[in-house]
């Protein structure tokens, strides 16, 4: 395969904002969900990783702003109109479907943040349904995260980039 143009494309904070939150999912995994501390905390790691990632879609580099994938409808109506016909639009940054997804996902993270900081508040001890909640929120991440990854990896080959590589150099190569 030869390069045709590459780009860099995602930042730094991008970059390590992502890993950062993947590990703490991953590690979420296999932490007994007892209230147990490293929990709580992996839970409030990840809530302040999206926290700074929402600050920065405001006031960071052109690909990390969230005016520049925003999935309007109409963004995401024509996006997947291409795709239906089998002529993919080039986008830089994320595509209208993966803006959807990163959207998603984050506000899943801050989600689950909340709720399970709420289950601390003396206002909220022992609710049922908070508890249901936030593990209901829970077991919504890892099928979101499996798709996100999946799609990543289907979407660069219809687009012809590298985007798995791409999260990792910062550089977005189309071939």
């Amino acid at each position: 395969m030869t390069t045709v143009a590459s780009k860099r494309v995602w930042d730094p904070l991008v970059r390590v904002f992502h890993w950062s939150l993947v590990a703490c999912v991953l590690l979420n995994l296999f932490v007994v969900d007892d209230g147990e501390a490293l929990h709580q905390w992996l839970g409030y790691a990840a809530a302040a990783l999206v926290g700074v990632r929402v600050v920065w879609g405001f006031i960071g580099p052109r690909h990390a702003r969230f005016a520049d994938f925003f999935p309007t409808p109409r963004r995401v109506a024509n996006h997947v109109r291409a795709l239906l016909r089998e002529e993919p639009e080039h986008h830089w940054g994320h595509n209208p479907l993966g803006a959807l997804m990163v959207l998603g996902l984050l506000s899943m993270v801050l989600a689950l943040g909340l709720t399970g900081w709420m289950q601390g508040l003396d206002a909220f001890w022992g609710e049922e349904w908070l508890q249901d909640l936030h593990e209901g929120l829970g077991e919504w991440l890892m099928p979101m995260v499996g798709l996100h990854a999946a799609a990543a990896i289907v979407m660069g080959r219809i687009e012809r980039t590298r985007l798995v590589k791409a999260m990792v150099t910062g550089v977005k190569e189309r071939y």
